[in-house]
């Protein structure tokens, strides 16, 4: 019964990280139409993730890793990603019953693969033996892999639609989306401080910051 692992969400300078295992009995038992998450269309990626949900044959597993945990400096998110692995993991293989020694892959979120392997499977608190490997582009080439990007996506999604619920506009999240600048700019603005679900360590937040303070100096 093999398992598939991808996160979303490690580069945005707003919002968490999230990281999802997927574990089938087969891939046949996946739904039709499982792809990378970006190469999906926002509704089809939810109907899809509904879909895996549904289906007892499916065990899913989900980490969330804070942005106050990814400012830690006693940290990194290359060892971020490695936590987040292996806590969906663990998840996913408590919510299935199969052999004490399951097989995965992971999206590799190092440039070297195999190291990110190794030190996901050293993460993991299991009993028995843990068969796991980690590809790059593995969410594109691997069906598990990509149904695991879509539930992280769909995850992250839900997180950020949360937060402009509350805050209204926030954007992706990412430093390239114009919306995510905006909101950013005008909040930091108004009260002086970024938003408690920035990523503080982002340079992207740290110029917005710096900005503003020079903008006060100017009018001062």
């Amino acid at each position: 019964m093999p398992f598939g692992v991808d996160e979303a969400g490690k580069g945005p300078a707003l919002g968490s990280m999230f990281a999802a295992a997927v574990r089938v009995p087969e891939p046949d038992a996946l739904p039709e139409g499982i792809a990378d998450s970006k190469r999906l269309a926002p509704e089809r990626r939810e109907e899809l993730a509904a879909i895996l949900r549904e289906d007892d044959r499916i065990a899913i597993g989900v980490s969330e890793i804070a942005p106050e945990t990814i400012d830690d400096p006693e940290t990194d998110m290359n060892s971020l990603a490695v936590r987040a692995h292996a806590e969906a993991i663990e998840a996913a293989l408590e919510a299935a019953d199969g052999p004490t020694a399951p097989s995965g892959l992971c999206d590799a979120c190092d440039t070297d693969a195999d190291r990110f392997a190794r030190r996901v499977a050293d993460a993991c608190d299991l009993e028995g033996d843990l068969e796991l490997a980690a590809a790059h582009g593995a969410d594109d080439a691997d069906p598990i892999v990509g149904a695991a990007s879509v539930v992280a996506k769909v995850e992250r999604d839900a997180s950020m639609a949360a937060l402009a619920d509350e805050y209204g506009p926030v954007g992706s999240g990412y430093p390239s989306d114009p919306t995510t600048r905006t909101f950013l700019e005008s909040y930091v603005a108004d009260r002086g401080e970024l938003p408690p679900f920035a990523r503080a360590s982002w340079s992207t937040c740290e110029d917005v910051l710096a900005d503003a303070e020079q903008t006060g100096l100017e009018q001062f």
